[in-house]
Formats: structure tokens, C-alpha cells, sequence
């Protein structure tokens, strides 16, 4: 009975984490026959877990939204509460936990009954957040995306360029990242072939799902990293390498996660990649950082700061270029 018991658990998480799955699939993954799968379905049935099934070769089983919350889980003030909370979560109230609450909450509004999602969208809509420096984004447009992501389905949807053109895309989602101010896609352009990375607030309209897509091996082994190295220097014309002479702790603490790329190369130095239109521009705002660095890349950079150097010398302590005339007496 114990056993059979951990199997349902086990079954209802999977369930959970993915929109469908074969019975097949399923037998494989619990270690039992399709026999056994169909067995344990008709049990959390029962215990008021709406599954669904569809039969036929290309059928499976998913879990569906009841009429009320399946039972040993949570009542309606509970689940209101834990959905309002995930939702603010996900917005970035709190840092790190964004696509950890994201994730739950995708699980939650699967099986979210249509009067409870009535009163989370109600509190959601009338709560005022005083936080001007993050770009609101909407809840259900999180999910909407994280969802399409899990089951690698395509997506379209328009697309407002930062020059004001709109655009319609046509996209495999990889998957969302969030750098506590705002949320990015990342996905495979289908018309453009190649890696784009999307800010979600410029996504104009609902995305439309489309097809189930094959898996596509990601453009980097650590989306963050990725993500982080497109915003602060694949845009820009000028780019440069730099060791910083202190730990990358202190290093971050001093510059944005948005403008700067950072890799630890021990523990006592940083290597700091960063993105500008303009060197001069690098030159100002490193030497404002107060932190001793070393320029690896690329020269033109060397020969500016050198210039710069010599400028702020003569400044500091200027030789005179004349003499005063002397009186005669």
C-alpha cells in the first residue's frame, strides 16, 4: 500500500511538471507496466484528480483543471494566497526566486478552478506595486511563455522593436530569464534562423501556440550566462576585455548585471566584459569603478587610456609654458 502510494505521488508530479505524456512514457518513467498506469489513474480519479485521457496512438494522459482544488492540497483562501504571492514573486520583488516561483506557478494555475483565477486576476489587477525601476510584465503572459517552453511548442506573436517597428515572430522558446528589472526569451528565430533573445514587456500581443517543435541543442551549456553576454556586449560596436584586480563579489557590487559581462578567474580577479558605442565612453566609466584593472582587449583602448593618462598628468602638474616679464627697479 506504501509503495502504491509513493507511485501516485510520483505519477501526479509528473503529471504536473509536463502537459502530457503517453501511457507508455509514463510506464517507463514509474518502472511499471501500462496496465499498472491505467490502474493508478483510475485512483487519483478518484481521489478527485482531474486526468484526462485520449485514446488512440497519439493520445495520453494530462491533468486538467476540476471544478474545485483535487483534495489534500490546498483550500480556495490558501490557494489564492499562494498564487498571488508567486505571481508578485515572479515580477521580481524578490531576488533569485523569480523562475523558481514562475515554474510553481505554471503548476498551480493548471489546476487553478476558473473561480479562483477570477479572484487571484481580481487582487492582482487593483494592487498598486511602488517599484518604478522594475518593468511591469504581465503574470499570465509568464506562464503563457514557461509553458510553451516545457512542452516545446512554438509560438507567435508580434513584436515591438526598440526603434518603435513592430514585428511578427516566429519562434521555438528555450526558455525565460530575468535580470531584476526585466524579463528576456530566449528562442530560435524559425524565418531568421538563428538565436534571438526577446524582452518580454515588447511583446505586443498574446502569444498564438503552434506546433510541437524537436529538441534543439541552446545556443550556450548556461542560458544566464548567454543572456548576460547579449545584453551588455553583442549589441554594441565597441567591445572590451579586462581583468579587474579584485574579487568578482566586489566587482559586481560596482556595475550592473545588465551592462557588464563577469567570469571569476580566481579569487582575488575578474575578468569584465563590457559593450560601448564608444571607447572613450569605456575609458571614463572604468576609471570610475576605482578598481585597479588590467586592459586585454583591444588595443585602440590601451592607446586611449594612455592619452588620457598624460591629459590628467599635465592637468594635476602643469609645466609653465612662459615667463612672468620682471620690472626694472
Amino acid at each position: 500500500m506504501l509503495e502504491t502510494s509513493a507511485r501516485l505521488l510520483r505519477m501526479l508530479s509528473l503529471l504536473q511538471v509536463r502537459k502530457d505524456w503517453t501511457g507508455a512514457e509514463l510506464a517507463r518513467r514509474l518502472g511499471v507496466d501500462v496496465r499498472t498506469v491505467r490502474r493508478d489513474v483510475d485512483k487519483l480519479r478518484t481521489l478527485g484528480y482531474p486526468v484526462n485521457a485520449a485514446p488512440g496512438v497519439s493520445g495520453g494522459y494530462q491533468l486538467g483543471a476540476g471544478a474545485e482544488l483535487p483534495p489534500l492540497l490546498l483550500d480556495d483562501d490558501e490557494a489564492v494566497a499562494v498564487a498571488v504571492g508567486l505571481r508578485t514573486a515572479a515580477n521580481g520583488t524578490v531576488t533569485g526566486i523569480e523562475e523558481t516561483s514562475l515554474r510553481a506557478l505554471a503548476k498551480l494555475e493548471q489546476v487553478l478552478p476558473t473561480r479562483l483565477r477570477r479572484r487571484v486576476n481580481a487582487l492582482q489587477q487593483h494592487t498598486i506595486a511602488l517599484n518604478p525601476s522594475v518593468v511591469p510584465v504581465d503574470a499570465e503572459l509568464l506562464t503563457a511563455i514557461a509553458g510553451a517552453c516545457r512542452d516545446n511548442q512554438r509560438l507567435r506573436f508580434d513584436y515591438s522593436a526598440k526603434q518603435g517597428t513592430t514585428t511578427k515572430r516566429h519562434v521555438e522558446p528555450l526558455g525565460l530569464a530575468h535580470t531584476g528589472r526585466r524579463w528576456y526569451l530566449v528562442a530560435w528565430d524559425v524565418e531568421r534562423e538563428d538565436w534571438r533573445t526577446f524582452r518580454v514587456d515588447r511583446i505586443t500581443t498574446t502569444p498564438t501556440p503552434g506546433a510541437r517543435f524537436p529538441h534543439r541543442p541552446p545556443p550556450a551549456e548556461d542560458l544566464a550566462t548567454y543572456v548576460s553576454r547579449q545584453l551588455s556586449v553583442a549589441p554594441y560596436t565597441h567591445q572590451a576585455r579586462l581583468i579587474m584586480h579584485a574579487p568578482l563579489e566586489e566587482v559586481a557590487a560596482r556595475t550592473s548585471r545588465m551592462s557588464v559581462h563577469l567570469e571569476r578567474i580566481d579569487d582575488h580577479q575578474t575578468l569584465l566584459t563590457v559593450g560601448s558605442p564608444s571607447l572613450k565612453d569605456v575609458g571614463l566609466w572604468i576609471a570610475m569603478l576605482d578598481i585597479d584593472f588590467t586592459v586585454l582587449d583591444p588595443p585602440e583602448l590601451k592607446d586611449h587610456l594612455r592619452k588620457s593618462a598624460e591629459r590628467l598628468l599635465k592637468a594635476a602638474d602643469p609645466t609653465p609654458t612662459t615667463t612672468q616679464p620682471t620690472r626694472n627697479p
